[in-house]
């Protein structure tokens, strides 16, 4: 009985330095996409400043550095997000049958292309919808200066948020493979998940009625891609349970 005990209490130990290892690997990644990211951050600000028609102000030093360091993290955390990805599914990889393995490493590209995706689409609906809303409620009523630090805070506010929840879809889907969700759950959910997802719009866009009801229109689309991709993968987990048990 003591031997059985030390050798799990091994065993945990074991998991824990590996889990461990695969962390500082992440972060390693994290440090070498933020040097990146960093050395870039002129052409990547270029970019940025290319849609809009005013230029942006500094009113302290650390602005400067602010923008730059929050530049090459976000740069680092899309990139890096694969690498996570990857990590995990090589630490989990043991205990996975040979078909749950190839079903689950085709989600890393996803997480990422998502991820992404959410970025350009929370970035598409800043620059056509959201500043140009704000700007014309100026009409030449004040003098116009927005700072570098104020101005990105509010592009991140925006982008990040989209980014996270175009995440939805790949959690919806695996959660539904490992039993935790199900299509039905999802349905049921759905008032609740549309209510929430209606205060993330509220909360990422100006105060009016408008906004928020267009921002919230790709998060109802994604759920509901989320409940069609969960009944895609909990129809193919009741397939092989049928062809097992007849088997």
């Amino acid at each position: 009985m003591a031997r059985k005990n030390k050798e799990k209490e091994m065993n945990f130990t074991g998991h824990l330095a590996e889990l461990r290892n695969r962390l500082v690997v992440t972060a390693l990644f994290f440090v070498a996409f933020f040097i990146i990211g960093f050395v870039y951050v002129r052409d990547i600000y270029g970019f940025f400043e290319s849609h809009i028609d005013f230029k942006l102000a500094v009113i302290g030093l650390g602005e400067v550095f602010w923008v730059q360091f929050t530049m090459a993290g976000i740069v680092a955390l899309a990139a890096t997000l694969p690498i996570l990805a990857l990590q995990i599914w090589l630490f989990i990889k043991p205990g996975l049958t040979p078909k749950e393995r190839r079903a689950s490493l085709a989600y890393i590209p996803v997480i990422f292309l998502l991820f992404v995706g959410g970025l350009v689409v929370g970035y598409i609906m800043f620059i056509n919808l959201i500043l140009p809303f704000l700007l014309s409620l100026n009409d030449g009523m004040f003098n116009e200066m927005f700072t570098v630090e104020k101005y990105f805070k509010f592009v991140f506010r925006i982008t990040l948020p989209f980014a996270i929840i175009f995440e939805i879809p790949i959690i919806a889907m695996f959660l539904t493979s490992i039993g935790i969700l199900s299509p039905s759950a999802m349905r049921k959910m759905r008032k609740y998940a549309y209510f929430i997802l209606i205060i993330v719009a509220a909360m990422v866009t100006p105060p009016d009625f408008i906004l928020p009801l267009i921002v919230a229109i790709p998060f109802f689309l994604l759920y509901e891609i989320s409940i069609y991709l969960s009944t895609t993968v909990y129809r193919k987990k009741e397939k092989k349970h049928r062809e097992f048990m007849e088997g």
